[in-house]
């Protein structure tokens, strides 16, 4: 998963609108019935001395009416401050997004995002044990204006991993008609056995250069347990949208 949603279970397929990536919050709009949505993406977090994260292909088509297809290819690294460094394919997503209630219906998009993660192709790279997540995502927009979120809970048992849950929320402005800015706030349980909970803050940005074309931004500092679940994570990605 990225590891936006590997720290944080870096997890979540775009819009229109922009929401979902580069938040860690995810909406609940899914692509355009026949269209593709593909991000070239990097990500990572930012230990005191360590740093870990990955780069690959976030890939997502609307397969029929409110059903989106994702499938997620990650080349994850690891760079301790003691040891030697590693790199590899991680853990390959699979997820579908369906959206069950509209906006125009009760004022609200919801959606189920349930997304597969299977076990990591490289030694020492990412988990090596399938695991799951079940979210529900709701998204309501007004003008400029958007805000979504939701959460879930992640089913992982092998190694020292245990299941928990997580949980965001974020706001977004067009603030030009190619500029979105937007935060959020998300918390996530221990996902190791003996570690800590994650609570963190989160600003994002995204910028149209063309129809096709889109600059996607993200940073985040730590507010809870920066020590064991890093100081601060960050997200860039292009996206292609056709």
């Amino acid at each position: 998963m990225p590891k936006h949603v590997a720290t944080f279970a870096f997890l979540l397929a775009a819009t229109p609108a922009f929401a979902g990536p580069p938040y860690i919050s995810d909406d609940a709009e899914p692509t355009d019935y026949r269209h593709f949505e593909i991000y070239a993406f990097t990500e990572g977090v930012a230990a005191k001395a360590d740093a870990s994260g990955s780069f690959g292909i976030d890939f997502n088509y609307g397969a029929a009416p409110d059903l989106q297809l994702t499938a997620v290819l990650p080349v994850e690294y690891d760079a301790p401050a003691i040891g030697a460094s590693t790199m590899g394919v991680g853990n390959i997503e699979l997820a579908a997004k369906y959206r069950f209630a509209h906006q125009a219906d009760i004022g609200w998009d919801i959606a189920v995002f349930p997304r597969l993660f299977m076990p990591s192709a490289s030694p020492n790279i990412g988990d090596q044990h399938i695991s799951f997540l079940l979210p529900l995502w709701a998204q309501k927009d007004w003008g400029d204006w958007s805000t979504f979120g939701g959460g879930g809970c992640v089913l992982s048992r092998g190694g020292g991993s245990q299941d928990y849950c997580l949980a965001g929320w974020a706001l977004t402005r067009a603030v030009t008609p190619d500029l979105h800015l937007g935060a959020e706030i998300v918390h996530q349980g221990a996902t190791t056995k003996g570690g800590r909970v994650l609570t963190a803050l989160g600003a994002g940005a995204t910028y149209d250069v063309s129809e096709t074309y889109h600059l996607l931004a993200y940073w985040g500092p730590s507010l809870e347990n920066p020590s064991e679940n890093g100081r601060y994570d960050w997200y860039a990605a292009v996206l292609f949208t056709f």
